[in-house]
């Protein structure tokens, strides 16, 4: 308040050719603000504002993607509340498709068909074609339920690119 103060000491009363002003203008130039005439400052200030808010938007996401996935902190607990009610032994989707999702020894065995995983690789595994919903309706996981959030999707996705490891 005290440097407030001081500047407002500093400005002097300024008279309008019409109406007298009772209010001291501030002269900026001489507190070190912004030239606000020729407002090169503030568009500088406004470019990099603009140009640090496009790299948090662009590059924001990255630090998600960059961060280990582990399956027994991030993965497997999607897997229990979402999968193996059904894929876990005596359960509807183990009977129909041998997919036990129970144990990671059980999701990187695959299917009565073949692998689920291939890691490194989530465009290709069908665990992420089943639950991002790239499958047929009849297929897609979890099945007659609502889709797994984009956020576990996305833990799913990562983990497989990582290498689909078991830590």
């Amino acid at each position: 308040m005290a440097v407030l103060d001081r500047r407002l000491e500093k400005a002097a009363p300024v008279l309008d050719s019409t109406v007298e002003r009772s209010v001291p203008l501030i002269d900026f130039k001489k507190m070190g603000h912004w030239n606000m005439i020729t407002m090169k400052k503030p568009a500088a200030a406004t470019a990099a504002l603009c140009l640090a808010t496009g790299l948090v938007v662009t590059f924001g996401g990255m630090a998600s993607a960059a961060e280990e996935v582990s399956y027994r902190l991030d993965v497997e607990p999607i897997l229990q509340s979402r999968c193996v009610s059904c894929h876990q032994q005596d359960g509807e989707g183990l009977k129909a498709s041998g997919l036990d999702l129970s144990s990671y020894e059980g999701l990187m065995k695959g299917t009565k068909h073949g692998p689920i995983i291939v890691p490194g690789d989530p465009l290709v595994s069908n665990l992420n074609v089943l639950i991002e919903g790239r499958a047929s309706a009849s297929l897609r996981m979890p099945h007659n339920q609502r889709p797994l959030l984009r956020a576990q999707q996305d833990i799913i996705r990562d983990w497989v690119k990582q290498g689909a490891k078991d830590n």
